[in-house]
């Protein structure tokens, strides 16, 4: 992935000059002409173009991929600075005409559109059988990755499986039909990658798209398909990748942060600061605008955890490796810090922070994001190396745990099992037994909530499908700053009465006006 084809360098031209907001603008009709795909190189180059656009800045390369996912308990943001984007989202009052929301859109329409590329004509690429497979298995899981984290965002979507035509304007599918194409990529996917395929996890392979399978099947027991039947397949597709043994928990939560290609990434998306594709979402991002280095960098406070979030954290190693809640304050004049606690009067934020993203590769402490001691902060960077671990070993072994017990009736040893591997890492206690299906699963959920703690807006998929944010707003602190300002973003009125429609985002304003017959998601 960290070479560069001229493929890749053109079609982001293109993302830049046109913004990749029209959905009918066909990629393969721009750059991937059909005379394009004459050898296993092109071919290779197709591919390796379809993990750019979701890999790209304002892609999954930046903060920016969580927008949306911002009125999740795990996610907070600044109060002012240039935070609207997100801040909306946390106040539950997110608009279609704000410019953040395209982030959680167009990288993966670009990404879709890539995909169908290489789907229509892979097979004409005078190569063997196996290449041609492997390229064309990684573009429909791929595609289909896209398209379930547009159904799980937007709800119903347009499904565009081919070589679109330009001119045309695609209704929005609904829902069941878009999760019916995931499913079927998935299943095609697992089918055409050959025995030999190398499982790497920069790469989409057989055991990722088992483990997308299974989540997404978790995901259809809940809102909006509500279809019970799914926690049996569920369970199975997680089954069959821990069957095969393949994947081990990191010893140390926090060192498995600061590792790419660890144990347990199971699939992520690679970043290459020397090539122009740099991981932003770490480093300087994570860290709260109070902290400043010896060298004057300073953190940018774009997401943190909600106060109660974190008092709520269970008592454990993960927790101490999960956030930071000891602040450094410069003292500039005699270039020594002041260590602080993170609720002092003497912060701006009063919240804890991460400290899982706070360092990107190499020892933390000591890594390509920050640099500090355990009195000083000597440099932070906006750009790392770290790859983003989309689908980590854990994943698997909850949605396991959960699907298994719901599909019974109760939960099963083996559901305790898998749990209990997740929880032994965390420094937590093996969870009490006799526990009945509705109890585990609550067990489980939380369980992922911190396990996955601002990773990727798990946390927030997780409010939507089991329709809890109700109880997560009740959850939120009420507390002011000795100015009077309360500590969390305040949620408007009209989502405290009624936060349903906050379920899915808005479709972005630049959108509807290409395509006047869609209508926009209720409440916005």
């Amino acid at each position: 992935m960290k070479t560069k084809y001229c493929i890749v360098l053109i079609f982001l031209a293109l993302v830049s000059l046109f913004g990749c907001q029209k959905l009918t603008e066909e990629p393969k009709a721009k750059i991937t002409p059909v005379t394009y795909f004459q050898s296993q190189q092109d071919l290779d180059g197709a591919v390796a173009a379809c993990y750019e656009c979701y890999a790209h800045d304002y892609g999954y390369g930046f903060t920016t991929r969580m927008t949306i996912c911002f009125g999740a308990d795990d996610l907070a943001t600044h109060y002012a600075s240039n935070k609207y984007s997100m801040r909306i989202y946390d106040e539950l009052n997110g608009s279609a005409t704000d410019g953040g929301v395209g982030a959680c859109w167009s990288p993966f329409w670009t990404g879709i559109y890539q995909a169908n590329n290489v789907i229509v004509n892979y097979s004409k690429v005078p190569t063997t059988d196996d290449q041609k497979n492997a390229a064309a298995a990684q573009a429909y899981f791929l595609r289909a990755w896209g398209y379930y984290m547009l159904v799980r965002s937007f709800g119903p979507i347009p499904l565009v499986l081919g070589a679109a035509d330009i001119t045309a304007r695609p209704p929005r599918s609904a829902v069941s039909d878009v999760y019916a194409s995931i499913i079927s990529d998935l299943q095609t996917a697992i089918s055409l990658f050959p025995a030999s395929y190398v499982i790497t996890p920069d790469r989409a392979n057989p055991l990722s798209a088992q483990a997308l399978l299974a989540d997404v099947y978790l995901t259809m027991t809940g809102w909006p398909i509500n279809d019970a039947t799914n926690y049996t397949a569920a369970a199975a597709a997680a089954n069959v990748v821990i069957q095969t043994n393949k994947y081990t928990l990191v010893p140390d939560y926090l060192t498995l942060f600061s590792t790419n290609n660890s144990s347990e990434a199971i699939w992520d998306l690679e970043f290459n600061k020397g090539n122009g594709t740099a991981q932003r979402g770490t480093g300087q991002s994570s860290v709260v605008d109070d902290e400043i280095g010896l060298d004057g960098s300073s953190g940018w406070d774009d997401y943190f955890p909600e106060v109660n979030f974190y008092l709520n954290a269970p008592k454990c190693i993960r927790t101490n490796e999960t956030f930071v809640t000891t602040i450094k304050l410069l003292n500039s004049a005699t270039k020594t810090y002041n260590l602080v606690k993170w609720s002092s009067d003497s912060t701006d934020m009063r919240h804890p922070s991460f400290k899982k993203f706070r360092y990107g590769v190499g020892v933390p402490g000591n890594g390509d994001g920050l640099v500090e001691t355990a009195n000083t902060i000597v440099t932070m960077n906006a750009s790392t190396n770290k790859s983003n671990d989309i689908i980590r070993y854990p994943m698997v072994l909850l949605d396991y745990a959960e699907a298994s017990a719901l599909a019974a009736g109760a939960p099963s040893a083996a559901s305790y099992s898998a749990i209990n591997i997740v929880r032994a890492r965390a420094g937590e206690p093996n969870l009490t037994t006799g526990l009945t299906a509705v109890q585990f699963q609550d067990s489980v959920v939380k369980e992922r909530a911190y396990e996955f703690a601002g990773e990727n807006g798990m946390r927030w998929f997780d409010i939507v499908r089991l329709q809890i944010l109700p109880q997560v707003i009740a959850a939120r602190s009420t507390a002011s700053s000795p100015d009077g300002r309360v500590i969390e973003n305040p949620i408007v009125s009209t989502s405290l009465a009624d936060p349903s429609h906050c379920y899915l985002a808005p479709i972005p304003q630049s959108e509807m006006f290409l395509n006047p017959s869609w209508s926009q998601n209720p409440g916005y």
